[in-house]
């Protein structure tokens, strides 16, 4: 890598360290990320190598770095970054295998597991797009796979969108407690007081963790257990506080609230992507896509007062 990026600048005729800066380094104490997740401790390895994966994307969203416009920049960043996820796994294992050296059960004794030994591969694997490395390649429903973001929002009850905010993860499981932190943010800076009295989200947003954490706040949250498309429950989520989830919305309050949600939300994104056509992102990165999206959800909102407006005033 280093030599290809001494020939690309003398191609270019430029110093080497001004071809591609070096991006501040990614510092995280990962045994503390995993471990602050009691509930997911028994995931072994592959947890915490989730976890260093995680921590090391959240890194690149707050850098927000550009996607470079040279092909060759691109290519170079690309490579960068398939060692970067290399390393960082790397990292994890040797974390995690140090880790269960003095780890114990709830109740003091060592923890079994595999003791086959993890080889790591020697050099990074996986793909990256070169057009837009930030992107992710996703599959929605009627659509074949395609490189995405996947854009969020939230809106109140009269279709205005209080947060939006894009993520390169394609399942919305895991984004409920961010995109309720987003919103209680935005919310605040405009100062506005007056918080929520229900959550609801559809069952792509089922995270019982984080579905607990926004109840604890005095906020009701509604999110079924189990989707549209499928025929019976979900595998492992019969009984408990999701039995308990079934029983709320099957409710005569429960099935009225919940039905807000597909007259909220749903219009929304029809109106922005088949009524103004608003059906991909122009401009590429995490950072320039996150800007365009919110562009395009605050003149939502615009033309909502617009309308609003003209309807007050005829």
């Amino acid at each position: 890598m280093a030599d290809a990026k001494r020939r690309l600048a003398e191609r270019k005729r430029r110093p080497a360290d001004k071809a591609n800066p070096e991006p501040e380094k990614l510092e995280v104490d990962l045994e503390a990320a995993v471990l602050s997740r009691p509930v997911l401790r028994r995931g072994g390895r592959i947890e915490w190598l989730r976890v260093a994966r995680g921590e090391l994307e959240a890194h690149r969203t707050r850098q927000g770095a550009p996607v470079p416009r040279d092909r060759d920049d691109r290519m170079i960043a690309a490579l960068e970054r398939l060692e970067e996820n290399h390393q960082v796994d790397l990292a994890a294992v040797e974390t995690y295998e140090r880790w269960r050296v003095i780890a114990r059960d709830t109740k003091g004794r060592v923890m079994k597991g595999n003791s086959k030994p993890f080889v790591a591969p020697e050099l990074p694997e996986g793909k990256i797009n070169l057009s837009d490395p930030d992107s992710r390649v996703m599959r929605t429903q009627g659509t074949p796979p395609r490189q995405a973001y996947n854009a969020q929002a939230a809106v109140n009850d009269r279709q205005v969108i209080l947060a939006a905010e894009i993520t390169n993860a394609a399942p919305d499981f895991g984004q409920l407690a961010p995109m309720f932190e987003a919103t209680m943010r935005e919310l605040s800076e405009q100062g506005v007081t007056e918080r929520p009295e229900v959550v609801l989200a559809d069952a792509g947003y089922g995270h019982h963790p984080q579905m607990q954490s926004i109840s604890e706040t005095g906020i009701e949250v509604l999110v079924p257990p189990d989707g549209n498309m499928r025929e019976g429950k979900r595998r492992g989520w019969e009984e408990g506080v999701y039995q308990q989830m079934r029983d709320k919305l099957s409710t005569e309050r429960g099935r009225e609230l919940y039905a807000q949600r597909k007259i909220t939300i749903e219009p929304v994104f029809g109106q922005i992507k088949y009524n103004r056509h608003i059906d991909r992102f122009m401009r590429r990165g995490r950072a320039a896509a996150q800007s365009e999206w919110r562009l395009v959800t605050a003149t939502h909102n615009l033309l909502k007062l617009h309308r609003h407006w003209i309807t007050s005033t005829a």
